[in-house]
């Protein structure tokens, strides 16, 4: 799950290689827990620069697109969530056309993302939900809202989980939340950050808590990057990882991989 979309994909420096960091470093003395994710959020902004990208890009504007974008994106990659949400709003550009419908018509529209009759009855309850508490099919009457409350909001409607609440806060929102899916799961765990059977929610709860918010966006995007490219689930390219001396996994291969 992630906003790094079909067309936005791969807009950072080649990764890897013997590249090494450039960008501002953290001073870890004395700093802890926090110290050791800014060096690593440090080592992966210098190879991708997702920091310089306002998360505001990744957004249309209308917080309600990215929450059912995010919805779409769950267990399915970016390109399938891209072709079902395309499909589905090149035939009902509006989502009060979308709330019409019969929630079997939307399944076969977005199968390509996977699980559509589960994924189109909760749409339908959403949708329905939306309209009623804001009086239309439109989010952005929250961005007025604390993250407390739109957190709560969020996470009170159906299929909606901690990750997809932190996408549509940090992207759609503008308010600090380090989604965690499991690119940034396995990069956090390889590191060290935390510990390696740390559930995901739990991962989510330090992250936040450590980074400043207007690095969460970047930093979640840049942490995809680099599992995608280097930190792979099965043979990660520990050889050639510009974090590889920061690496919990790379030291306890005694430099090697795992």
């Amino acid at each position: 799950m992630s906003r790094i979309t079909t067309t936005k994909r791969g807009r950072g420096p080649a990764p890897g290689g013997s590249v090494k960091p450039e960008g501002p470093q953290t001073d870890l003395e004395g700093s802890g827990p926090e110290g050791s994710v800014l060096r690593a959020l440090d080592i992966l902004e210098a190879l991708y620069g997702n920091d310089r990208t306002p998360p505001e890009e990744y957004s249309t504007g209308e917080p309600l697109d990215g929450l059912i974008l995010t919805l779409l994106s769950q267990n399915t990659n970016d390109r399938n969530r891209d072709m079902a949400y395309n499909a589905l709003r090149k035939k009902y550009p509006t989502w009060d056309e979308v709330a019409a419908l019969d929630p079997a018509e939307i399944a076969a529209l977005i199968r390509p993302a996977g699980l559509g009759e589960t994924k189109s009855s909760r749409m339908s309850v959403i949708l329905a939900r939306i309209d009623a508490d804001f009086g239309g099919f439109t989010l952005k009457a929250m961005h007025g809202w604390s993250p407390e409350d739109a957190r709560r909001y969020l996470s009170a409607l159906p299929g909606v989980g901690p990750k997809t609440v932190a996408c549509v806060m940090v992207f759609d929102l503008g308010m600090p939340a380090f989604p965690v899916d499991t690119h940034v799961a396995r990069v956090s765990r390889r590191l060290g950050l935390v510990p390696e059977r740390t559930a995901p929610e739990k991962i989510q709860e330090f992250l936040e808590s450590v980074v400043p918010p207007e690095r969460c966006g970047g930093g979640h995007l840049n942490m995809i990057e680099h599992g995608r490219a280097v930190c792979h689930a099965r043979r990660p390219e520990c050889g050639t990882c510009a974090a590889a001396g920061i690496c919990a996994y790379v030291a306890a291969a005694g430099g090697g991989t795992l």
